[in-house]
């Protein structure tokens, strides 16, 4: 393949730096802004082209020295070698140029990105991959693109300490496991409060012997507190110890007149990854909503009732709409815990929990939307029969974000205003929250 240079201009979704060469764009991961770079052409298409970066000429001032020694190999993070000012200016970028592209909103609606506090150490859930190779165990995540695990250098710059302590404990006891190369995954997710809970994913013969290995050294687990296996999607997950579900607060005031909550999660179950960021998101789906008593809200996608069980406070009533039923009895157990009365919880797919409403003649205020990255294009055309005053979008893509706003705006609703949250420092992925209400013309 050729080489070639080029000076990188700015940065693109998927993490590359965009730069041109014969009047074709051209894709360089690790790359920065302002970098005049040699390359080595990998891929050829009639409009662009990919390059792997090999020598950087002239170094971006954005650049900055990554403190994680295989960032660059893993797969795990994007942009460790730029400052953080400047992966907040390129995410505003990218987010308000998806969202003109394919949802036509113009760069006006779109609020400055809420940075992150703390853009290390955040990540309160990880997913390992194993594997045995020569008779060395490597545990640590992917190299990009491909199913080769870089090891963890002891710690992951941007997981929790009491995940990084895990990756400590865990890997001198898997060493003695004779199956280990039947151990392709471990996930991990903390609670706030520093709670552990492990599900080891086994594709062996002989699960029993996974759960009596962990079961005779959790004196070596001391950060495990509750430990699973899972022998596949259709098998149910086996408890060899400790705790069953983790919990993270929403603090007393921190909404006005909110007491403290606490909502759990059960294991295996869906909680954001930031939690501090996930307390500004909160904070922006309230104010935005602008909730009155009267209101009657529903949250399709509720999961463990993440935003609509702290704004039960300020509705009438709150209808939960979530397929995956181990979230959905959480979310009812969330409410009992936190004695909110005023909130129900229905286990249906998207579409059918919404065209059973609408069949009802329900009608809702205000409408809140967290779908999954595949977005919520399935639903969007029964939305405006049950009539919401407003529709509150959190979106962990851009891309089908603008895909469903364009949608949305054949059915008479038009975006507002946008902002982009910073869930995910270090990655190119972009959490937002954007306010659509109803237009006329």
């Amino acid at each position: 393949m050729r080489e070639a240079s080029l000076v990188i201009e700015k940065l693109t979704f998927g993490g590359a730096g965009l730069g041109h060469l014969d009047g074709r764009a051209c894709f360089v991961p690790l790359t920065a802004p302002g970098d005049e770079v040699r390359v080595k052409i990998v891929r050829e298409k009639r409009s662009y082209v990919e390059a792997e970066l090999l020598e950087i000429l002239r170094p971006s001032p954005l650049r900055t020295s990554p403190p994680c020694p295989v960032f660059g190999s893993c797969g795990g993070c994007n942009w460790q070698h730029l400052d953080y000012p400047a992966q907040i200016s390129a995410k505003e970028e990218i987010f308000s140029e998806l969202l003109w592209r394919g949802g036509r909103v113009p760069r006006e609606l779109i609020l400055p990105a809420l940075e992150a506090r703390t853009p290390y150490g955040y990540r309160s859930r990880v997913q390992l991959k194993l594997r045995l190779a020569a008779g060395t165990l490597h545990m640590g995540f992917y190299r990009s693109g491909t199913h080769f695990v870089i090891a963890v250098p002891g710690t992951c710059a941007i997981a929790d300490p009491v995940i990084n302590s895990l990756i400590g404990e865990l890997l001198p006891v898997l060493t003695e496991f004779q199956h280990a190369g039947k151990l392709p995954q471990i996930d991990i997710a903390v609670g706030d409060d520093g709670a552990a809970i492990l599900i080891f994913h086994f594709i062996g013969e002989r699960p029993d012997d996974l759960n009596d290995f962990l079961a005779q050294r959790l004196n070596v687990l001391p950060s495990a507190t509750g430990i699973f296996v899972s022998c596949g999607r259709k098998s149910p997950l086996t408890r060899v110890a400790g705790i069953e579900s983790l919990s993270y607060k929403i603090p007393s005031g921190f909404l006005p007149a909110l007491p403290e909550m606490t909502l759990s999660f059960s294991r295996g179950g869906f909680s954001q990854v930031h939690y501090r960021q996930n307390l500004a998101l909160l904070a922006t789906v309230a104010d935005w909503a602008a909730p009155v008593n009267s209101d009657r809200l529903l949250d399709i996608y509720c999961g463990n009732g993440n935003f609509s069980l702290p704004l039960a406070r300020y509705v009438a009533r709150v209808v939960g709409v979530e397929e995956y039923e181990p979230s959905i009895e959480d979310a009812r157990r969330n409410a009992s815990v936190n004695l909110i009365d005023n909130a129900t919880f229905r286990c249906q797919g998207a579409r059918d929990g919404v065209q059973e409403l609408v069949a009802t003649g329900e009608s809702f205020d205000l409408i809140l939307l967290d779908p999954p990255r595949s977005g919520a294009a399935d639903i969007i055309a029964q939305l405006p029969a049950l009539s919401p005053r407003a529709i509150i979008y959190v979106s962990c893509d851009p891309a089908t974000l603008a895909r469903d706003i364009g949608l949305l705006r054949t059915h008479g609703y038009a975006v507002t205003k946008s902002r982009p949250i910073d869930m995910f420092p270090q990655t190119y992925h972009i959490e937002s929250i954007t306010l659509l209400e109803p237009f006329s013309g």
